[in-house]
Order: structure tokens, then C-alpha cells, then sequence
């Protein structure tokens, strides 16, 4: 234990998050940087330009609080995301992160639990520690993958009062079918669970595959979150939303912290979805990259996930650690899950790709 940790021990600290670690992947300062899934294209110049003009509105008028309803930028999300939802669907915050805490402060809590299947997005349990609400790990089976009968038995087993469903999955990539989906919804109503698809990856899927958004009509327990962090490049921003029935983003607002989306957010937000189109274009080439790198590693011998995401979570590595050290000894920083034999990396620009791949093949070329 260093002297940092022994000092936060001496403090009265809940008991539940003694021992714990703040979530953080390593934040290293390289050249290409593929490890945090963040959108590695810069914003086009028009799309700056127009956050600039709509920040300087803004600014003028910081003297007061902003709008604590948010009103044009959940109208604006709404008619992203389709579905006939209106601004009494949408509910945003400041990040996915976020979203995800208050629906834990408002169903979660002392005495409830959460359950989601591992492995899965990390934060999932650092966000039940910091809401007092007791975390469930699920589990997946050997491929990774969740079957609808799988996940349905053990939501029946656990019966948590919230079910985090990550689709497409973080750290693996891949999607889930909307029969995972609804047999949990269906399982989680013996006891009026609540289940939460979060689509953080969502504008990334291959083409047949289906949002969680068709399935919110008549599901007044079903909550879909989304971020702009990934396809909206819009991570330094922090902008997160649900889309779910308007009661349950009356219970959100009993527990948001009062104008808790500044003002400058909510501009930034606003020009980004007026400008969708051509962020957008920006996801058909990261998708692109992410189907080279599937199709590269599979030529080399790896094993790559299905991915409905802007990373590729591939196995079939002896040692992985190695492939991970070589890459940054060339300036290029990957993520490592901890998962045996395996490793992630974002999908960036064509140039971090080729970078990545023959780096990669370097490094694999000297195992053999």
C-alpha cells in the first residue's frame, strides 16, 4: 500500500468503496492513441465553426443559468433518433456516464441490485460502488456471446432490480440480437425490473443490425442510452442521452442536480446535431478502417470479434502484453482488457490504421 492509499484508508469512507480503483485506462502521451475508443478524426472545420458561433451566443449570456429542461437540444435528439420519440423521450447528461448514474440514483440504491454480463463495459460496476447499489456480474459464455435463453435464466436466477444490456458490447464489439433483449425485458418483469440497452456504439453496427430504439414502444421499463462522444467525435464535450417513456425521465429529473447541463454543453450539443450529416460521413470511414482491421488480423492468423463498434477485440495472441509493449515502443497505444489472450484497438484514421497493421505484423512476424 503506497502513502496515498493509506491515507484514503484513514478516512471515513463508505465501506463498499474501500479497495476500489478509479475507472482509467492509461492516458500516455504517443503519437496514435487507438486505446479509448474516442472518434480519432478531427472535427470537419465547417462543424467548429459552427460550435464556435453557437458557444458565442452563449457566452453572453452565462450570467444566468441555462436552460434547465434543455428543451431545443432534446428536440433536436429526438428527431435523430427517429422512432416517432419526441423531447419528452430524451433525457441528456453529461456523458453516457452520467445517464447511467442517475437512472442507478433514481432505481438503484441501497438495499437494490444491478446486474450485467461480463465481460462488459468496466464502469458498470464502479457506478453501483458509487451509488450504494449492489453489483451482479453475469456471465457470457466461452465466445463471449449472450444468448436470449442465457441471459433470460439468469436475470430469472438473480432477479436484480436494474439490467445494464452494453450493444454493442464494450470491450468485445459485438452487437446483441433484439431476442436478447426482449426475453430479458420479459424476465426482468417479474419484478419490474429495469433494463438498460446502452448504445454508446450504436451509429458504428453493420448494416442488419437492429437498434434497441424499435423495441421502446409499450416497454415502459426500457431505457435505451446513447453518447456524441464516439460518432459525433464530441468526447471532450460530454454529451450523453436516453431515449425511454416520459415518466421515466420524470424520475430522472428527482434526482439531477439542478441546470446540471451547462449552457456551453448545450450549444456545443445543438450545432453538432445541425450538422449531423457530416459527422456522420466521418463514421462510414471509421467503419471502413474497422473492416480492414478485421479482415488484416484474420489474415494473420488472429482471432477477431464480429464488431458492430469503432474497435476490434481480437484473440489468438501467445502473449499479448508483448504485442501491447511493441506497439507503444513504436508510438501507438492500444488497450489491454486483462482478458487472456486478447487485446483491443480503436478503428482511427486510414494513416493510425496502416500504422497499427504493420506495426502489428512487425511484431507478430518475430513471435514465430
Amino acid at each position: 500500500m503506497n502513502v496515498r492509499s493509506e491515507l484514503l484508508s484513514q478516512l471515513p469512507l463508505r465501506e463498499n468503496l474501500r479497495g476500489l480503483s478509479p475507472y482509467g485506462a492509461p492516458q500516455i502521451d504517443v503519437p496514435i492513441q487507438l486505446n479509448v475508443n474516442e472518434n480519432t478524426h478531427p472535427l470537419p472545420q465547417t462543424v467548429v465553426d459552427a460550435i464556435a458561433e453557437e458557444v458565442s451566443k452563449a457566452a453572453a449570456t452565462l450570467n444566468r443559468y441555462p436552460d434547465r429542461e434543455f428543451v431545443e437540444l432534446r428536440e433536436l435528439l429526438a428527431r435523430y433518433l427517429g422512432h416517432d420519440l419526441d423531447r419528452e423521450n430524451i433525457w441528456a447528461a453529461n456523458g453516457s456516464n452520467e445517464i447511467l448514474q442517475q437512472i442507478l440514483q433514481a432505481f438503484g440504491g441501497p438495499g437494490r441490485s444491478v446486474m450485467s454480463f461480463g465481460p462488459t463495459y468496466s464502469m458498470y460496476p464502479l457506478l453501483a460502488s458509487g451509488t450504494d447499489t449492489e453489483y451482479i456480474a453475469g456471465k457470457r459464455a466461452d465466445d463471449f456471446t449472450l444468448s436470449a435463453e442465457s441471459a433470460a435464466a439468469q436475470v430469472r436466477e438473480h432477479a436484480p432490480n436494474i439490467v445494464f444490456l452494453c450493444s454493442p458490447n464494450n470491450p468485445t464489439g459485438t452487437a446483441l440480437g433484439l431476442d436478447v433483449i426482449e426475453a430479458v425485458y420479459e424476465a426482468a418483469s417479474e419484478t419490474k425490473a429495469m433494463v438498460i440497452v446502452d448504445e454508446a456504439y450504436a451509429e458504428f453496427s453493420l448494416a442488419n443490425t437492429k437498434s434497441a430504439l424499435s423495441l421502446l414502444a409499450g416497454r415502459q421499463r426500457l431505457i435505451v442510452s446513447r453518447t456524441m462522444s464516439k460518432a459525433f467525435g464530441l468526447a471532450g464535450a460530454r454529451v450523453g442521452y436516453l431515449a425511454a417513456a416520459p415518466e421515466v425521465t420524470d424520475a430522472i429529473r428527482l434526482v439531477r442536480l439542478p441546470y446540471h447541463l451547462s449552457a456551453v454543453t448545450q450549444a456545443t450539443a445543438i450545432a453538432a446535431l445541425k450538422n449531423v450529416d457530416l459527422l456522420l460521413a466521418q463514421v462510414e470511414e471509421i467503419k471502413t478502417q474497422r473492416d480492414r482491421i478485421v479482415s488484416t488480423l484474420t489474415e494473420l492468423g488472429l482471432k477477431p470479434s464480429v464488431s458492430d463498434s469503432n474497435f476490434v477485440f481480437f484473440g489468438g495472441l501467445e502473449d499479448p502484453h508483448a504485442i501491447w509493449q511493441g506497439l507503444l515502443d513504436a508510438g501507438i497505444i492500444i488497450r489491454d482488457n486483462g482478458i487472456a489472450g486478447t487485446l483491443r484497438v480503436t478503428a482511427g484514421t486510414e494513416a493510425e490504421t496502416t500504422a497499427f497493421l504493420e506495426r502489428l505484423t512487425e511484431l507478430l512476424s518475430t513471435q514465430k
